[in-house]
């Protein structure tokens, strides 16, 4: 089967936001592939540079990408990304743009995939080998949303639920179950105005026109009740993403009033006790590595996650593992810029024994790429959002697909 890149094209579409992101196509003489580019409302200072202006984005694709590709071979991923890592020549992907690069990145798997025969997870295992975590991911499901997700003052980004459990099926029906149940309590307890959703599809509580400290602990208590009452205890955990560089300022904490890390730091100690919670991303700010590493000493039995202190970059993944900073990085190939960087990346985590979740945006498209990335290398995680929103179900249903049929 002839898996020469023939053709390259991209067009403008919209995200989960509505905002302007891009498709991009990639065609062989015997398959095409294409990828839908999402995009980050948090996002970290080091990620690969995004270019709003998709019209710039396209004529990057088409006029200065597409012309070094065409006949090329589709399954030379890393000639393909190399060739326009050459092409853009700067640190952040600046000068064509990491949402132009990634989608020609994926597109071109996708498109050897196709060609071949093969389903995307059996094609990305021949690009690279790793020692896998489990046999399907856990699901991290984002049922409360706050911080930049939301139109609310709850500064703390993320409120998720693990389900305990290698079926994903069964997986989804507990979360599910969960998040009507919670809906509908605070529907109860806060109002019906209260169980709006934000970007990633869960429930959007609002806290007042002022912010105490304890009013971070109310999403917990309401994940936490829900659970209990469902009689789920001990067989779904809660996990956190703070995203705590959105709420750094002039060297402290804004959480309503500001704080200093050392008193951040006693508010998850706080949480650790009172709460069943199975891992905690991004708890500093984004090149704090020390209070990661205090923490990560501190809580083995926790998984402390880089995110924005780690961007997908072997680099800054190399300082975590050096600092003992953390024992698992979120994974986001957008953030980085490439399929090879991305893999490159998982490969460096797992060879230091470090668990990866596999991570979609909160600006989504109806792309269901990253639920194969997962299964492919049988990642720890798997992070798309609540169990609502068609964008972040089709991740979900493409799991199930795959686990079942593989």
């Amino acid at each position: 089967m002839d898996t020469k890149i023939t053709q390259i094209s991209a067009e403008k579409i919209l995200d989960s936001r509505g905002n302007n992101t891009v498709r991009v196509k990639v065609d062989t003489n015997g398959g095409y592939g294409s990828f839908a580019v999402p995009s980050g409302a948090s996002t970290g200072t080091f990620e690969a540079n995004e270019i709003k202006d998709i019209d710039l984005v396209i004529q990057n694709i088409e006029n200065i990408i597409a012309p070094k590709l065409i006949g090329i071979d589709a399954t030379s991923q890393k000639m393909i990304d190399q060739i326009m890592l050459d092409l853009d020549g700067t640190l952040n992907k600046s000068k064509l743009g990491g949402n132009a690069i990634i989608g020609v990145s994926i597109a071109a798997a996708k498109a050897a995939a196709k060609t071949l025969g093969h389903e995307p997870y059996e094609y990305l295992r021949s690009l690279a080998q790793m020692k896998p975590s489990r046999p399907v991911p856990y699901l991290f499901m984002n049922l409360i949303n706050g911080g930049k997700h939301a139109h609310s003052k709850l500064p703390f980004q993320e409120y998720h639920i693990v389900p305990q459990t290698d079926d994903v099926d069964e997986a989804l029906e507990m979360s599910t179950r969960i998040f009507k149940s919670l809906r509908e309590k605070i529907d109860k307890e806060m109002g019906p105005s209260f169980s709006n959703v934000g970007d990633e599809g869960g429930a959007t509580i609002d806290i007042g026109t002022t912010v105490e400290t304890d009013d971070v602990f109310i999403p917990l208590k309401l994940l936490s009740d829900t659970i209990a009452e469902l009689g789920l205890t001990g067989k779904v955990r809660l996990a956190m993403d703070v995203a705590a560089s959105s709420f750094y300022e002039n060297s402290n904490y804004n959480i309503g009033n500001p704080i200093t890390a050392d008193q951040l730091y006693g508010i998850y100690q706080i949480m650790f006790t009172e709460f069943d919670i199975m891992s905690i991303e991004d708890p500093f700010a984004e090149d704090d590595f020390s209070n990661f590493a205090k923490m990560h000493a501190e809580y083995s039995d926790k998984y402390i996650i880089g995110d924005d202190l780690t961007v997908t970059n072997v680099a800054r993944l190399t300082t975590a593992i050096n600092s003992k900073s953390i024992n698992a990085i979120i994974i986001k190939p957008n953030q980085i810029g490439t399929l090879t960087e991305t893999l490159d990346t998982m490969k460096l985590a797992r060879d230091n024994n470090i668990e990866c979740v596999i991570s979609h945006r909160s600006g989504e498209t109806e792309d269901d790429f990253i639920a194969d990335l997962a299964f492919a290398f049988g990642t720890f995680g798997l992070k798309a959002g609540a169990p609502n929103r068609g964008e972040r179900v089709v991740k979900y249903n493409r799991l199930s697909h795959i686990s079942k049929n593989k």
